[in-house]
């Protein structure tokens, strides 16, 4: 069992000053219920390399117990500094792909040509594509084989207004994730804010929050077993 997980290389917190990245929580958390299952895990990055990582994730509040173990794990840890370039990966090699969030991939990952086939021939492979909190964003200008929004019609959830909201983030952002989705004929629907919610149809995965990341991983494996 094969998985690709892709991650942000943007860092720039819109025009705030502030740094932004990939959420350790999200990447961290998947990755380990992945791993532990068995699952050979690749990193990829649009830029390759190290990735960057949202600073405020790094913060005490937001430690679990599969950040802590991150922060232990050396061997993750130069995996991680060493991501492959998103344009030279293919999804021939890999059973599924695993979409992390942090506000990053809403400037980077929701516009890449790399990320956005890469997807389109994941699914075309009928193999499943899973996301978490603002990872969705990814699927914006992603095409179904019909040639539509590959969200439209489909059961699928993100990072919510109300949340983006609670971190002070609605201005900042290049877009609003639950209105996008909505936009996109996707039908969207959340759980309480912070809570786990993870939803599947089909071959898609999506999950709201941090709190989601791991459920999204625990049912990507069920998908993939």
């Amino acid at each position: 069992m094969k998985v690709l997980i892709v991650l942000t290389s943007h860092s720039e917190l819109g025009n705030t000053g502030h740094k932004t990245g990939f959420w350790i929580e999200e990447f961290a958390a998947p990755y380990y219920v992945l791993a532990d299952a068995g699952a050979e895990v690749t990193i990829a990055s649009p830029k390759g390399g190290q990735p960057p990582i949202d600073p405020k994730s790094e913060l005490p509040d937001f430690q679990t117990a599969a950040t802590k173990r991150f922060d232990q794990d050396d061997t993750l840890k130069k995996k991680l500094a060493n991501t492959a370039k998103l344009n030279e990966v293919n999804a021939a090699d890999y059973d599924a792909v695993f979409y992390p969030g942090g506000h990053g991939p809403l400037w980077d990952l929701a516009n890449d040509p790399s990320s956005i086939a890469l997807i389109e021939t994941f699914y075309k492979q009928h193999k499943p594509v899973a996301f978490v909190c603002h990872a969705p964003g990814a699927l914006i200008k992603v095409k179904g084989p019909n040639g539509e929004p590959l969200v439209k019609g489909k059961e699928v959830t993100g990072f919510s207004n109300t949340e983006e909201e609670a971190v002070q983030l609605t201005n900042v952002v290049p877009f609003l994730l639950e209105d996008e989705l909505k936009k996109e004929g996707g039908i969207y629907s959340k759980g309480p804010d912070w809570q786990p919610y993870a939803l599947k149809d089909g071959l898609l995965i999506t999950g709201q929050n941090p709190a989601s990341s791991e459920e999204v991983a625990k049912i990507l494996l069920e998908t993939l077993a």
